[in-house]
């Protein structure tokens, strides 16, 4: 079909054939074909395309699918757009043929290479960054180095990004219950920092913060950059054990209780609406600050989950932390600390001198994403596809002639892991280095509480699809020690 292009301009032949069928988005093979054409001179330097109306009807597609083609090609150079005269090929082009480079295939991030040989994780709980809205993240990562070059690049606020801070106060307080402002948000590169700066701005050198047994390691580690002194406190069924809580207050000045309330790490155990109110009311009574890490709140399968403490607190004694990287993929260090002005002034200013200040392009970036509610879709679309590995590892496990009557594990609701109960009799760390050896990595439970062997250990499902998990289960079949 001929289409003519800008005035004064010679009309360029549309040959492209967009594949609906194909793996390959319908953007990125206009792309593809029109740096083609570019390249092998049917479109000059200087020559003119058709308008994006035009071209979208001749090709049978929606507008969005050439606009999003010409801001790609644009922000690599194929193109420059001139407003109210067109899109033009550039007079300069570049020396890389970027829109016809593909990467190559890449395992998962659960499926990890130990020399020449492929290992299978099943890991603390990791999100599957294939299901990962990816390329509209680096579409608003384009847009917004764009914007941003503006005058926008230079030192900016320790806190974050002001416009990902009012968008997420606005997001935490409509979906979780939470009355922040802007002002209260602390933009992170991901949970870990946040848990730093929360210990950093809230603890001295000998202060007790008390912590979940088995819990967050990493978490501990992260109060001990503070010099704090970290104190187990033993959990059940029902999460946090109060009353093993009570005992250390009795002994001890707590200054903070780091929990993990909707999903205990690592068991998956909800902390029960009763101990939230509990712990609430001895953070009153106690003077001290609950650090709420809700690192997984976005999954939840068979019913809607409770709110997060920080919502019935209304920020008062809670410091609520959390992170984008349980909802994309680890590589993607976005997270945040929400509390009180004077937590989040006090790590703002650890922050400057830690870090000065995060990936505004990256912060911009999301805010984009969960502004237009690009987020919030894939949040639901992997609640579904995580509950169906949930279900599949669920049932390989209990398929599996090796394991039976050696492995036991509840049903979580929502999570990316189970919590894999070993009957007595087995050595866990004997049966881990078996499977290391047949290629299969997870982590003994003992890792998960300090100084203790335990008789568990936590199992992700959510970065390997079914027939991952069921290679997985497989091989932890055949590496199983003898019972004792």
């Amino acid at each position: 079909m001929m289409v003519r292009g800008p005035v004064g301009r010679r009309p360029w032949r549309v040959d492209l054939v967009l594949d609906a069928g194909s793996r390959t988005p319908l953007y990125q093979q206009l792309v593809q074909g029109i740096v083609r054409d570019i390249r092998r001179g049917r479109l000059a330097p200087g020559g003119g395309l058709p308008g994006t109306r035009a071209l979208a009807a001749s090709l049978g597609v929606t507008r969005k699918v050439v606009v999003t083609a010409i801001e790609e090609l644009a922000a690599q150079g194929w193109v420059v757009i001139e407003p109210a005269r067109g899109t033009f090929v550039s007079a300069t082009l570049p020396d890389l043929a970027v829109a016809d480079a593909r990467p190559k295939g890449r395992a998962p991030a659960a499926v990890v290479e130990a020399g020449q040989r492929s290992m299978i994780r099943l890991g603390d709980g990791v999100p599957d960054a294939r299901l990962a809205p990816l390329t509209a993240l680096g579409r608003a990562m384009r847009r917004a180095l764009a914007s941003l070059a503006r005058g926008g690049l230079g030192y900016g606020d320790p806190r974050g990004d002001g416009v990902l801070r009012e968008v997420l106060a606005s997001f935490l307080n409509e979906a979780r219950g939470l009355a922040a402002t802007p002002g209260q948000v602390l933009v992170t590169q991901g949970s870990q920092m946040a848990l730093a700066l929360a210990g950093l701005a809230l603890l001295a050198p000998g202060d007790v913060v008390a912590v979940e047994s088995p819990g967050y390691a990493p978490a501990w580690g992260a109060f001990g950059l503070a010099g704090a002194e970290v104190v187990p406190v033993a959990i059940d069924g029902e999460g946090l054990s109060i009353s093993a809580l009570d005992a250390v207050l009795r002994r001890r000045r707590v200054r903070a209780v780091y929990v993990t309330p909707h999903h205990q790490y690592p068991t998956t155990v909800p902390l029960s609406a009763g101990r939230r109110l509990a712990l609430l009311e001895r953070a009153a009574s106690h003077g001290f600050t609950v650090i709420e890490d809700d690192y997984d709140y976005e999954y939840h399968f068979e019913a809607r989950p409770l709110l997060p403490l920080a919502s019935a607190d209304g920020l008062a004694r809670v410091v609520y932390v959390g992170s984008f990287s349980k909802l994309l993929a680890p590589g993607i260090r976005v997270g945040y600390l929400v509390g009180p002005p004077r937590v989040v002034e006090a790590a703002a200013r650890k922050r400057a001198f830690l870090d000065r200040q995060g990936d505004v392009v990256l912060e911009r970036a999301v805010a984009e994403l969960l502004e237009d509610g690009e987020l919030q879709r894939h949040a639901r679309k992997a609640r579904g596809v995580y509950r169906q590995r949930r279900d599949a590892l669920v049932a390989l496990l209990r398929a599996e002639p090796r394991l039976a009557g050696v492995l036991s594990a509840d049903v979580p609701s929502g999570g990316l892991a189970l919590w894999i109960r070993v009957a007595a009799g087995i050595d866990v760390e004997a049966w881990s280095d078996a499977a290391r050896g047949r290629g299969l990595l997870f982590t003994p439970g003992g890792a998960h509480a300090s100084g203790a062997r335990l008789s568990a250990f936590r199992a992700g499902f959510a970065a390997l699809d079914e027939e991952e998990l069921a290679a997985a289960v497989a091989l932890l079949g055949a590496s199983r020690p003898p019972q004792g």
